[in-house]
């Protein structure tokens, strides 16, 4: 399985894909947000765990990328150079067709996944899934609505806290986008062990941290994830039959 990452050494420090090979485009591109204001490189975050995992199972020609939810406008660059095979500077119809974006962050990261979403709308690109974990909108904000180039949408959030994530999603046209749940996960009840927690996290957003290092949440993701590429290299592989 080939799948476009710097190095495995590279990859493992920073948490994210920085380069792909020269003549070659991904077929899938997974770009995630951390929140708050963690380094996109943090291996005890949630969206850089998945990215690392994806390294594993990701389809071949995948490109993985995690940001700081602060730098979407570099995420939005990345998918429009990946999606320009012809390098014309410009992106035809049938170069936008061809994406398979999936979008995933947590807390502002979350926020960042859907204003990503109505950005790529904006230009005509469809998404694949956009994936949202407690998230959390900053002022001028909105991360509630689901633009219409989105295939389908999850949003998992937690209740408790001076922190705490979107409880529901909609869809702007149900019949484009498919909300596959609005999951609730309750850490009063059940609670989880994160490690080396901030002081911060500890005592003020014990439940907010929780929803990132969850590892239990962050498998149905992973899962999912795995699920939708599968499913999406499938169906490119019939339509491309004579």
């Amino acid at each position: 399985m080939v799948v476009l990452f710097a190095t495995l050494t590279t990859f493992a420090e920073s948490g994210s894909t920085v380069v792909s090979p020269a003549g070659t485009s991904p077929n899938n591109i997974l770009i995630g947000f951390v929140g708050g204001f963690v380094r996109h490189d943090n291996p005890r975050h949630g969206p850089v765990r998945l990215a690392q995992r994806m390294h594993e199972t990701a389809p071949k020609d995948s490109y993985v990328q995690v940001f700081e939810n602060r730098h979407r406008r570099a995420a939005y660059n990345t998918i429009v150079r990946l999606l320009d095979t012809d390098h014309n500077g410009a992106l035809s119809e049938s170069e936008k067709s061809r994406a398979r974006v999936i979008l995933f962050g947590h807390s502002w990261g979350g926020s960042a996944v859907v204003l990503l979403a109505r950005e790529l709308r904006r230009a005509g690109i469809p998404v694949l899934l956009t994936v949202q974990v407690d998230s959390v909108t900053k002022p001028w904000q909105s991360d509630s609505v689901i633009p219409d180039n989105v295939v389908e949408a999850v949003n998992f959030h937690q209740p408790h806290g001076m922190i705490h994530g979107r409880a529901q999603i909609t869809a702007a046209d149900p019949s484009k986008t498919q909300i596959l749940g609005n999951y609730l996960y309750d850490y009063r009840k059940h609670p989880v062990q994160c490690q080396d927690p901030s002081f911060f996290d500890r005592v003020f957003t014990p439940d907010h941290a929780q929803s990132e290092c969850d590892p239990k949440l962050w498998s149905q993701i992973e899962d999912l994830v795995r699920q939708r590429l599968a499913t999406a290299l499938n169906t490119a592989t019939i339509t491309s039959q004579p």
